[in-house]
C-alpha cells in the first residue's frame, strides 16, 4: 500500500453482543485502538494520530467477523439520495485517488443473535438494493461493473470498499483488503445453501465451519460426531459423502438414521468404549455444555492410545461473555494434545458460542493439496488459505 492515502478510523463487524467482548480484547491487546462508535455488531476505533502502523492496526479477535478502515457515514432519507453521497465523502475521494477497488461489499448489521427471534444472517433485499444503487451513482468503473453482477466473494488480495447499513438512514462507509478467505464474504458471511429440510440449525453452523476450515476432509473419511442429536451437522457430513458415527443419548432425526453411511450410539461419549473410535479421523462435537465439559469429553478420544483423529472442529459454548477470556487457556490445552494448529472463529452462523477446528499439523493441508493431483479422492472443501490465528488473531 505505498500511497499518501493515510485512515483516522478503523471498524469492526460482529455477531450483535459480541461487541462486548471485542472491545474488551482491543482494550487489553490493542489500546492504541481507542473506541470511537458502538452499536451492537459494529464498532469503530481512532488510529492513533501520525501512526506508521496502520496497516496492520485492524482489529484482532475471533469474535471479528469483518474489519477494515472507517471512511466515514452518510445519513438520509433516500437511498438514491445516500448512494451519491457516499461516492462524495473526502475520505472515499481520497480512497480511489490512489487505490483501485475491485468489489462492493454491502450488508446489514445483525438485527439480533443468530437463531433468536428469526433471525439468520446472510444479504438481505435492502442490501441489495443499496448495492445496485451504490453500482449506478458509482465513480468507479470496475465497482459500477461488479455490482451488476450477482453477489459473490470477491477476489483474492484486492481492495474492496464496504457499506454497513448500521441503520435505516445510517450507512458506515469502509474499505478493506481481501488478504485471506474470509475478507472475500461480504461482512464476513458466506454464501452458503441450506436444504429445504435442515434436520437443524447445526446444519448451517457446521457448512460453514467447513468452508472456513477447509480442513483437508476427503469423501469416505470415518469420522465421529459427540451430541449428534437431532442430526443438523450429521446430515451436512453425510452430504459430503463421509461415514459418521453418531455419538448422542437422545434420539436422532429418522431421515439421518436411515442413511446408509450412519451409525447411532446412543450413550454419552464417556460410556463408549475408546476402540470403537480407532478407525475415526475426524472429531464433531457440539455438546451443550461448558467448553471445559466439551474438552474433557474430546480429551479421552483424542488422547487415547488407539485414537487415529487428525482433526476436530468443536463447537464451544459460552453461556455468558466473560468465558471468552478461557479461550486462549482452553486452545493451549488442544495443543497438548498433539494438535499444533488451532483456529477460533465466531462463525456467523454460530450462536452465543465460537468454532474451535484443530489439526495435527499444518503440513497435512500441504500433503493434501499436493495429492489431489494423483488421488481419486475429493475433498469437501477448497484448500484452507493462509489465515492468521489462533485466539487474539485475525481468523
Amino acid at each position: 500500500m505505498e500511497n499518501s492515502w493515510r485512515p483516522k478510523f478503523v471498524f469492526a463487524s460482529c455477531q450483535y453482543g459480541a461487541e462486548v467482548v471485542v472491545k474488551s480484547e482491543m482494550a487489553r491487546r490493542q489500546p492504541e485502538l481507542r473506541l470511537a462508535f458502538s452499536r451492537p455488531g459494529f464498532i469503530t476505533f481512532k488510529l492513533p494520530e501520525e501512526s506508521t502502523e496502520w496497516q496492520t492496526a485492524l482489529p484482532r479477535s475471533p469474535f471479528t467477523r469483518a474489519s477494515g478502515f472507517s471512511l466515514g457515514k452518510v445519513q438520509g432519507a433516500q437511498a438514491t439520495e445516500m448512494a451519491a453521497a457516499v461516492w462524495q465523502l473526502p475520505e472515499v475521494v481520497a480512497f480511489l485517488e490512489t487505490n483501485s477497488p475491485v468489489d462492493l461489499h454491502v450488508w446489514q448489521r445483525d438485527a439480533a443473535t443468530p437463531g433468536k427471534r428469526g433471525f439468520e444472517p446472510g444479504t438481505t433485499a435492502l442490501a441489495t438494493e443499496v448495492r445496485e444503487q451504490l453500482g449506478k451513482a458509482s465513480t468507479c468503473e470496475a465497482i459500477t461493473q461488479r455490482t451488476a453482477e450477482p453477489v459473490g466473494p470477491a477476489p483474492r488480495n484486492q481492495w474492496v470498499l464496504d457499506v454497513v447499513l448500521v441503520e435505516p438512514g445510517e450507512w458506515w462507509i469502509g474499505c478493506h483488503r481481501t488478504e485471506h478467505r474470509t475478507a472475500c464474504w461480504p461482512g464476513g458471511v458466506p454464501d452458503l445453501q441450506s436444504p429445504e429440510d435442515p434436520v437443524s440449525r447445526a446444519y448451517m453452523k457446521l457448512s460453514e465451519a467447513l468452508q472456513w476450515s477447509a480442513l483437508p476432509i476427503a469423501r469416505d473419511d470415518r469420522c465421529v460426531e459427540i451430541g449428534s442429536s437431532p442430526g443438523g451437522a450429521s446430515q451436512r457430513l453425510l452430504e459430503a459423502g463421509l461415514e459418521v458415527l453418531g455419538v448422542d443419548p437422545a434420539a436422532m432425526d429418522d431421515s439421518v438414521l436411515a442413511h446408509p453411511s450412519f451409525t447411532h450410539i446412543r450413550k454419552r461419549a464417556g460410556d463408549v468404549r475408546r476402540k470403537t473410535f480407532s478407525d475415526s479421523h475426524w472429531l464433531f462435537a457440539d455438546v451443550n455444555a461448558t467448553p471445559t465439559y466439551t474438552l474433557d469429553a474430546v480429551e479421552d478420544i483424542v488422547t487415547h492410545s488407539s485414537s487415529t483423529i487428525r482433526g476436530m472442529i468443536l463447537t464451544l459454548k459460552l453461556t455468558n461473555w466473560d468465558l471468552a477470556e478461557e479461550l486462549p487457556a482452553l486452545t493451549e490445552r488442544v495443543k497438548s494434545w498433539g494438535y499444533q494448529d488451532v483456529r477460533l472463529r465466531q462463525l456467523a452462523f454460530n450462536g452465543k458460542e465460537i468454532c474451535l477446528v484443530a489439526l495435527r499439523n499444518r503440513s497435512q493441508r500441504r500433503l493434501q493439496r499436493r495429492g489431489r493431483a494423483t488421488s481419486k479422492r475429493h475433498r469437501v472443501d477448497a484448500p484452507h488459505s493462509s489465515v492468521p490465528g489462533p485466539h487474539g488473531q485475525e481468523s
